[in-house]
């Protein structure tokens, strides 16, 4: 039997476990763990899965701090709303280039758009 735990992969949030539980869970014979050690990821893997995750959220927090909706944001890269929903959520379909090239695409006056004016 097994149990594993979110661990690394989601921004290094742990879930914690309750060590009387822990106990309980290894003496009927579970095995607890982490997402990278289930899936015999390489720390290089886990690092780069991190950082990916890492720029979603970085993303999607600076759009909202400047009060823009995905659909306008998507208008500013050009691109689509669904795109920029699969960015924020850190779909694997994207590349992380996209991800690291967003902060740096200009306006109509050629300057950097996430900043506030």
């Amino acid at each position: 039997m097994l149990i594993w735990l979110y661990d690394s992969l989601y921004l290094s949030s742990t879930v914690v476990m309750n060590k009387e539980k822990h106990r309980e869970l290894e003496a009927s014979g579970w095995k607890i763990g982490s997402v990278d050690e289930f899936l015999e990821l390489s720390q290089e893997e886990t690092e780069f899965i991190e950082l990916k995750l890492s720029l979603s959220q970085n993303l999607k927090e600076r759009r909202q701090s400047l009060r823009l909706t995905q659909k306008d944001f998507a208008r500013m890269i050009h691109s689509s709303q669904s795109r920029v929903a699969k960015m924020e959520a850190g779909d694997p379909a994207v590349s992380i280039d996209l991800l690291v090239k967003c902060p740096f695409v200009p306006d109509a006056r050629g300057e950097p758009r996430l900043e506030k004016d």
